[in-house]
């Protein structure tokens, strides 16, 4: 049984391992000041294109969101989101529990635009109702899709217009950065975002999220909130080795491009084979739609998500591909299914 189910099924890529257990007697200081902790940062920073901005690593994206999204609002400020949004469908309430609502916002692909918030603006307009401040984006999406440069420079603009912060999680953001189409950056994530994560724990590492705070007004006491919430490891090292691995060599964006790789190859075979697609997806999530009678017989070798019924006949699953996901076991998966197809 291989599954398909997501992207943090393996442990962590051999070299974290490896620098894990070789740094593993050496002592270092607590809490985020040992010297991984701080080449890691270092390293981060020179694809930010700038100094300025604040990193903090924190064991989860959950947790990041939490932690971010709490302290960057005041009591009766609220969150804008699509409402499939990870802080609005898998998160369990962690936002809402903190006081802050979520606005949800109906998309047919994962994005939001101006456009799309506009009309919450003029309806959320005085007291009486909460103030929405924040929005929220992943990139990539919940169903795989990804804002280019361009889409998020306007979306940025849109917000600075209206006293708004953009908040970007990205818990899959490797994967955004390196389809040749879209090229985007984590300068341009810098640039047009008021904070961003970059995840971890989906593309190689064993756990672990870099939260980067670009705007000022942002970063006070970002460490009491991240200690309050229980979020500040003492033995920080262990995220630091991890990220500090992950942006030598740029290994990073070589393990989320082959998880890029591996869903296109799934994509173009099933859409060869003439299957439709739920969602247009370039990144490492994958969403054709299959009969159910299929569905059952794959299900017998391979693990994955139903993700929406479409009709009494068929549904959309989601197929993921990770950093740790073989050729060989793309190819064979794609054969079984053309073998059940062709009964």
């Amino acid at each position: 049984m291989y599954s398909f189910r997501n992207d943090y099924s393996e442990g962590a890529h051999p070299k974290i391992l490896e620098a894990l257990v070789k740094y593993n007697l050496v002592q270092e200081d607590g809490y985020g000041e040992d010297s991984h902790s701080i080449k890691g940062k270092e390293l981060i920073k020179t694809h930010l294109g700038s100094n300025d901005c604040n990193i903090h690593f924190i064991p989860g994206g959950t947790l990041t969101n939490l932690v971010a999204i709490s302290s960057f609002l005041r009591p009766h400020e609220a969150c804008i989101a699509p409402f499939t949004g990870h802080i609005a469908t898998h998160e369990t309430g962690a936002i809402e529990a903190t006081g802050h609502k979520i606005i949800e916002l109906q998309t047919d692909n994962g994005k939001i635009t101006g456009d799309i918030i506009a009309p919450t603006l003029k309806d959320h307009h005085f007291e009486h109702m909460v103030k929405p401040k924040l929005v929220y984006i992943s990139n990539p999406t919940e169903v795989g899709t990804v804002y280019s440069r361009e889409e998020l420079k306007d979306l940025y603009a849109f917000c600075q217009e209206n006293d708004l912060l953009l908040y970007c999680d990205g818990a899959r953001l490797g994967m955004a950065l390196t389809l040749e189409a879209n090229p985007l950056t984590l300068e341009d994530m810098a640039s047009y975002t008021d904070a961003f994560f970059i995840g971890g724990a989906k593309v190689g590492a064993l756990v672990g999220e870099a939260l980067i705070i670009s705007n000022d007004t942002l970063k006070s006491d970002m460490l009491y909130y991240i200690k309050q919430k229980g979020a500040l490891l003492s033995k920080g090292r262990l995220l630091g080795v991890q990220f500090e691995t992950l942006f030598t060599d740029d290994l990073y964006f070589e393990l989320a491009r082959h998880g890029n790789k591996l869903a296109r190859l799934i994509s173009n075979a099933f859409a060869e084979i003439g299957c439709e697609f739920f969602v247009d997806s370039p990144t490492n999530q994958v969403f054709p739609i299959l009969k159910n009678s299929d569905i059952e017989e794959l299900m017998k070798n391979y693990a994955f998500y139903v993700w929406k019924e479409i009709d009494e006949e068929s549904s959309a699953v989601r197929l993921i591909t990770s950093w740790a996901t073989s050729e060989e076991t793309v190819l064979k998966f794609i054969d079984d299914f053309k073998a059940i197809i062709s009964k």
